[in-house]
Order: structure tokens, then C-alpha cells, then sequence
């Protein structure tokens, strides 16, 4: 009996933001970490499922390696293959929030899959209502600061646990517009890797839309930022009314509802790209509400369940269904961004049903794609020519 083949490999966003940091002392308060934010967190209007509190990882620092062991464990139980932990480089060698992944990288340990994602972007104050206020800007100096980065990116890459696709590491880039000459930044790269003796790199964007072509700006491959449904009219209407100097503070006070909430179901089924002209990656949110972090000002989808995330993950495989092996890659936002109200990780409310929908239906999509018995193997070469 043939082995059942893996329908997917799911690669599950890390946030390294949960421990404290002297520049998160200085902005926020002594203490400050994501989990600031989720505790203060309070219903905006009535069935706002909020705060949103951690069950069995609790509220965890992320400096204790049996955390990082107890995320490992559970991601792997439930059919996550790999973390992706956000990285940020700010440009001349300025890092924030690497202790998790130095010591992930240093210990060696959780024996657990990863990759890298590039957060280049520029932290302000937006989500606090303080857009003008740039608490570290995101710069890009030039081609001897690509080389700094390589060097960084090359220790990670040469660890036996790095997310590879065809032998190539995987890396994955936040902003890729927003970096000068992106085409010959990533060859340069590309050439540095050549040089280290890797057999390539596997560059993946995160597209602004699906017009973006990544290919076209020197990626393999690409996934696309997902957006939610276009304000209604009323919703037009209030945005008009609360931007007047007059009408607006007064509206604001005795409107309590955040502007932006739309219902997940309406949001998220279908949201996946059916028919994209390069190679996608369709990536899937369990939930989305950052008004833990930006009160009033933030965006809401409503009424997410594990079964309706369930179906919006079904249509993410069945995209990639038709790659090989290889490049069956679905991204998760996230594991554990909890003031964004995106985590895979159990809260009070639904415990482990996220995640439990998530393993279930990963093994049915396998089951599905697994050869019959008097069936041989279908070599990877076809199924990629017969890629579309």
C-alpha cells in the first residue's frame, strides 16, 4: 500500500513579540510585550468577542525554551510543518526581537522546522492613532548592507531544519515593493548564495495584489495580501461624518462600534485566487480583529468559527493541489498574533478547534490525493509540466 502523501505544507507566521524589550520599555511602558495589549482588550459593541485569553500555553515569555518546545509540539500534533518567524533588519545591521530566534538557532532546539520571514517596514505609531510618530524606520542603504543581511540570513539557511523547496532555502519578503532596484537586490542575493555553495534560494513576496507580478521583481513565487470587503454605504457614510472637526468627535463618542467590521464567512470564502498567472501560495486567516492594539480605528471580521475556517483552508488546498510536492505551500496568519485576533493557538472560547480543524482537514485532503493501490507513483516532473 502506497504512503499517503502530504496534502500541504502548512507554514504557520511566528511573532517573536512576547517578551520585553528595552525600545518596547521606552515606547509603551516597563513591561510591555503583545500580551499588553490582549489583556487591556474589551468589547467594542455587543457579541465583539474580546479579550481574547490564552488556554492551555497561558500567557507565556518567550525567553523560556519550554514555551517555545510546547509550541513546537502542538504545531506538529496538528499538521503545521514549519514556523515562519518574522525578522526584522532595519538597515545598517539595526535588529529588534531576535532573542527567540538566536536562541532557536543557537540550542537547536525545538527540533522543529522554520523559515524567515523579512518584516522590512517601517514601525510607527499607526495603530495607535499616532500615524506621524516612526519608532525605527526602515531603511535600505545599499548593497553592502544586502551583504550584512546575507551574512545574517546564512547562518539560518545552513541549519538542517530550514524550510527548503527543491534543496532551496525559503525565504520570505513582507514589503518587496518597497525595495529599491528589488531585482537586482535579489540577484545579488542569489549570487551570494551561489557562492556559499547553496543550490539557490526560493524566494517567495508577499504581493500587494494579483496584478503584482513576483516574478517580474525577481521571486519564484508569491502570496497575495489579502484584503476585506469595501465599506458599505453606511460605513462611507460615518467615515465622512466622523472626519468633520466638528461632527466627528461627537460621533466617535456615541458610536462606539469600530468603522471597519465585516463577517468573516463574506470575507475569507472565496478570498483565495483560483487563477493566478505565477506561481501563488494561497495563504489563510483564522480570524482577524486588531482592535486589542488600535481600539476604535481597527478592522473586525466577525463571526469567524473553526468550521467556516475549515472551508476557507479546503479552498487553499485544492488551490495547490495541482503543484508538486514540493511547492505545496500554504501560509497561516498566524500561530500567535493575538492582537490581531489571527492565532491558531487555543484561547478560553474555542480551546484547540482551530487547530483541530486544521489537522482534520489536512488529513482528508491527503487521504484524497493519496495513489490507489495498483496506481504507481506519479513521477513530480509530470505533475509539474501539468501545472497550470
Amino acid at each position: 500500500m502506497q504512503p499517503t502523501r502530504a496534502s500541504a505544507r502548512l507554514i504557520a507566521f511566528y511573532l517573536p513579540q512576547f517578551y520585553p524589550i528595552p525600545e518596547n520599555d521606552l515606547w509603551w511602558g516597563k513591561g510591555f510585550t503583545e500580551w499588553t495589549n490582549v489583556a487591556k482588550a474589551r468589547p467594542l459593541f455587543r457579541g465583539h468577542y474580546q479579550p481574547h485569553i490564552p488556554a492551555d500555553l497561558g500567557f507565556y515569555d518567550l525567553r523560556l525554551p519550554e514555551t517555545r518546545e510546547a509550541q513546537a509540539a502542538m504545531a506538529r500534533q496538528h499538521g503545521i510543518e514549519a514556523f515562519c518567524y518574522w525578522h526584522y533588519w532595519f538597515g545598517d545591521g539595526v535588529r529588534i526581537l531576535d532573542r527567540v530566534f538566536e536562541e532557536v538557532l543557537a540550542s537547536r532546539s525545538p527540533d522543529f522546522p522554520f523559515c524567515l520571514g523579512w518584516a522590512n517596514e517601517t514601525w510607527t505609531g499607526i495603530w495607535h492613532g499616532i500615524p506621524n510618530r516612526i519608532l525605527i524606520e526602515q531603511k535600505y542603504p545599499g548593497f553592502e548592507d544586502y551583504r550584512r543581511h546575507f551574512d545574517f540570513l546564512l547562518r539560518a539557511f545552513s541549519d538542517r531544519r530550514y524550510v527548503r523547496v527543491e534543496g532551496k532555502p525559503l525565504l520570505f519578503i513582507y514589503r518587496p515593493h518597497q525595495i529599491p532596484d528589488c531585482p537586482r537586490a535579489m540577484e545579488f542575493w542569489r549570487q551570494l548564495a551561489a557562492n556559499a555553495g547553496l543550490p539557490g534560494l526560493h524566494l517567495v513576496a508577499l504581493a500587494p495584489n494579483a496584478q503584482w507580478n513576483p516574478l517580474q521583481y525577481g521571486f519564484d513565487a508569491g502570496t497575495i495580501q489579502l484584503g476585506f470587503s469595501p465599506l458599505n454605504l453606511a460605513q462611507r457614510v460615518r467615515r465622512k461624518i466622523e472626519g468633520q472637526p466638528l461632527l466627528g468627535p461627537l460621533v466617535k463618542r456615541m458610536i462606539r462600534k469600530p468603522l471597519y467590521v465585516h463577517p468573516y464567512r463574506e470575507s475569507m470564502l472565496g478570498a483565495v485566487k483560483q487563477n493566478v498567472e505565477w506561481e501563488y501560495y494561497p495563504k489563510v486567516l483564522p480570524n482577524w480583529d486588531n482592535t486589542p492594539r488600535s481600539g476604535r480605528n481597527g478592522v473586525v471580521l466577525e463571526d469567524s468559527t473553526p468550521e467556516l475556517f475549515r472551508l476557507h483552508l479546503r479552498e487553499a488546498l485544492a488551490v495547490v493541489s495541482r503543484y508538486d510536492e514540493d511547492r505545496r505551500i500554504v501560509f497561516v496568519k498566524s500561530w500567535n498574533e493575538w492582537a490581531e485576533g489571527n492565532h491558531l493557538e487555543p484561547d478560553r472560547r474555542f480551546g484547540c478547534a482551530y487547530l483541530e480543524a486544521l489537522r482534520d482537514e489536512v488529513r482528508a485532503s491527503s487521504a484524497a490525493t493519496a495513489p490507489s493501490e495498483p496506481t504507481p507513483p506519479i513521477p513530480a516532473r509530470v505533475l509539474s509540466s501539468q501545472a497550470t
